[in-house]
């Protein structure tokens, strides 16, 4: 089972990664932005980015990973119970959430050739037990 240290260690292996603060709860942040934050409210999870998409499928797979809140509604941000997710998939979706607030020259270092971290795929929904993207219409 995941815990909020592994998180840390996949995040620190991505370029500028800081261990923070944010709503009076552990964060990382990326060129001083949050993109991750552990919960201590009630509902409790990791708070990681997306896409309303991403999130769409996430939700709609049925994966018990995988839940909101109507604080969340509208928002790109999927909720992670962290005992329900494999590493892989919670690696998958940091890397996608650090992408979506790091500055392009960073993201870019993540593109070079011989990078120690892979780049995501932007389609977390492939790497997940039970979750398929959805064509679009016209597809």
């Amino acid at each position: 089972m995941p815990t909020w240290e592994d998180v840390i260690a996949i995040a620190r292996a991505l370029p500028q990664v800081e261990v923070s603060i944010w709503h009076r709860t552990p964060s990382l942040k990326v060129a001083g932005k949050s993109f991750a934050r552990l919960r201590t409210e009630a509902e409790g999870g990791l708070v990681l980015l997306c896409s309303l998409d991403e999130k769409e499928r996430l939700l709609e797979s049925g994966e018990p990973a995988y839940y909101t809140t109507p604080h969340y509604d509208g928002y790109g941000a999927i909720l992670i119970d962290l005992s329900k997710i494999g590493r892989d998939a919670l690696r998958e979706l940091v890397i996608q959430s650090w992408r979506i607030k790091a500055p392009a020259r960073l993201r870019q270092t993540l593109n070079a050739p011989g990078t120690a971290v892979p780049p995501a795929t932007g389609r977390t929904a492939r790497g997940v037990p039970g979750v398929r993207a959805r064509k679009r219409k016209g597809s």
